[in-house]
Formats: C-alpha cells, structure tokens, sequence
C-alpha cells in the first residue's frame, strides 16, 4: 500500500468517526478525493445546506481529520 492510499484510508476511517453525529442532526459527509495535503469532501443533507456548515467542517469535521491524520493541512467542501 503506498503512502497516499494509507493516508487517504486513514481519512476515510475518520470521516466514518464524524458520520454519526452529523447523521444525528440529519446530515452526513462524503470523501470526495484526497489532493496533497488537502481532503475534499461533500457535506450531504441538513449539513449541506445549513447556515453553519462552514463551522461545522472547520470546527468539527476538520479538526477530527487533522486529529487522527496529522498528514492532512485542511478539509474543504466542494
């Protein structure tokens, strides 16, 4: 397994950690592609269109991934 397909499954197991809190509140997150150092997600359902989405994939889903990937500088939405 190379590098970037150990650090794009490591991504992947922690957006699966983050999934059930933003499934609680109606929404989710989909992992779109993994650019250097950079994640690209898609926030889904009430996450997708709420006034707070910004906070809540800066504050929540970023800080998450960074936490358990140290590899990644930042997570943005596409």
């Amino acid at each position: 397994m190379s590098e970037t397909e150990a650090t794009e499954s490591a991504v992947r197991a922690a957006l699966d950690e983050v999934r059930p809190a933003l499934q609680m509140d109606g929404g989710d997150v989909e992992f779109v592609a993994l650019e250097g150092q950079t994640v690209k997600v898609k926030l889904l359902g009430a996450c997708g269109g709420c006034p707070m989405a910004t906070m809540t994939l800066v504050g929540f889903v970023e800080e998450r991934v960074k936490a358990k990937v140290p590899a990644i500088a930042r997570v943005e939405s596409v």
